[in-house]
């Protein structure tokens, strides 16, 4: 018989950590993984917008690490979790700054402020970005709180909030689109 989807337990406003932990459904790691939840899916949405074929590919790849961020930041780090939690590497940081520094060469240099907007693609990568920042963000306060967060996962987010601005200057520059310069009032 298939499991079903519900199960119920939170109902009252509790869920479990991996492993076994029970918490309020408020409590900031469940906000911070489900933060990176949230960013998984706009990734998806940014790979449904572009057409370019390595970004796709990359943009899976993507989602599949933040898998890996959500189940690290899901576990009782004071717990056995009696599975194996796939875990981030150095060389997934690196293919991150390899790709920003890949896509900047051909880009001009930016010489103001940019105003999210001029595409579909590009404003959604604009939002997966505000997201991965409220991810590291988020990350950031457990620590504060001295919870413990994997270092790793402090990195790949601010890193991958790098890649995501540099993303959407990309589409710009290949759909032809011009980027939107912020000019202040004053």
């Amino acid at each position: 018989m298939a499991m079903k989807i519900y199960t119920k337990t939170g109902d009252k406003g509790k869920t479990s950590l991996i492993g076994g932990t029970k918490v309020s459904k408020s409590h900031i790691r469940i906000e911070t993984y489900g933060t990176v939840d949230e960013l998984n899916s706009y990734i998806g949405l940014v790979n449904d917008h572009t057409t370019n074929p390595d970004t796709k590919v990359l943009l899976k790849e993507i989602q599949d690490r933040l898998f890996t961020v959500g189940a690290s930041l899901a576990c009782d780090p004071d717990k056995d979790t009696k599975m194996s939690i796939p875990d981030l590497h150095e060389t997934d940081i690196q293919l991150l700054e390899d790709t920003i520094d890949k896509m900047d060469s051909q880009l001009e240099p930016m010489k103001h402020f940019i105003l999210p907007g001029g595409h579909v693609a590009i404003s959604t990568s604009h939002i997966a970005r505000c997201v991965c920042r409220r991810a590291e963000r988020l990350c950031v306060a457990m620590q504060e709180q001295e919870m413990f967060v994997e270092p790793l996962v402090l990195k790949y987010l601010n890193r991958l909030s790098d890649y995501l601005f540099v993303l959407c200057r990309f589409m710009a520059h290949e759909l032809g689109v011009a980027e939107i310069p912020w000019k202040p009032r004053v």
